[in-house]
């Protein structure tokens, strides 16, 4: 009999005008969004590592209604992007989101370079210093606080696609920082051990499949959390040397 397929996830895409509830620790976030073909404003429940209004949020999940709050959509994947109008922009940038920019502030970036005052900033932050009273202190810290951003978001991508939820996500951000990728490409399993709630299946999700040049190596370097599911751990070698043919050197 053939397992039922899992329901495919909705997509929801809108501007962050306000910021409901946000916990620092945990990620787990309620936004209003303005969405288009929605006359009000749409109630987004998820996690984010962090949010600000003006941003762009794209999400994958579905639709419930909570008996409390009405109709809201409840996300499993979570993205965020900075804003592509001049006045999310200057929205955005007023919130303090990026270091050295403030609401007082904001808006001279906005209006000296318009919608690509993100491009000055990433490819060019040199002309930041031809903004009246801006000197180089400021421009580095500008570029700082962008990067960190930039760094934040990257992660947060990598990780989705190698089909990590943004609960879970924002669990092992908020445990390994911007070295993410790194431990992740290093040796993934370690993550079992230290985050809780991260298991074996997550982690092998993350993991490359051996191949017949390095075999199994992997399994030695996983943690011994990991390594009380070795029954499974074995067979799932098991069944890759089959699959190789026996190729895999010893």
């Amino acid at each position: 009999m053939t397992a039922p397929s899992p329901p495919s996830l909705e997509q929801l895409s809108g501007l962050v005008e306000r910021v409901t509830f946000l916990n620092a620790d945990s990620g787990f976030c309620v936004l209003r969004l303005k969405v288009r073909g929605e006359r009000d404003l749409v109630t987004l429940v998820g996690r984010a590592p962090s949010v600000k209004p003006g941003e762009y949020a794209s999400a994958s999940g579905g639709w419930v209604t909570d008996r409390e709050h009405g109709r809201q959509f409840k996300a499993v994947f979570v993205k965020m992007a900075p804003p592509n109008t001049l006045s999310g922009i200057e929205r955005y940038l007023g919130t303090g989101m990026v270091k050295g920019i403030g609401p007082v502030y904001a808006s001279r970036p906005a209006s000296a370079f318009g919608t690509g005052v993100f491009d000055v900033i990433e490819q060019t932050p040199e002309r930041l210093r031809e903004i009246d009273g801006d000197g180089e202190k400021r421009a580095r810290k500008i570029t700082s606080g962008w990067a960190d951003q930039k760094v934040t978001r990257e992660i947060m991508v990598f990780l989705h696609a190698h089909g990590v939820s943004t609960s879970r996500a924002v669990r092992i951000f908020k445990t390994y920082g911007h070295e993410v990728i790194e431990v992740v490409r290093e040796n993934p399993y370690q993550l079992a051990d230290g985050i809780r709630g991260i298991g074996f299946l997550c982690t092998d999700k993350i993991a490359p499949a051996p191949t017949a040049r390095d075999g199994c190596q992997g399994q030695a370097r996983r943690t011994p959390v990991v390594e009380a599911e070795g029954e499974a751990v074995a067979f799932r070698c098991a069944v890759r040397r089959l699959a190789l043919g026996n190729a895999i050197d010893p």
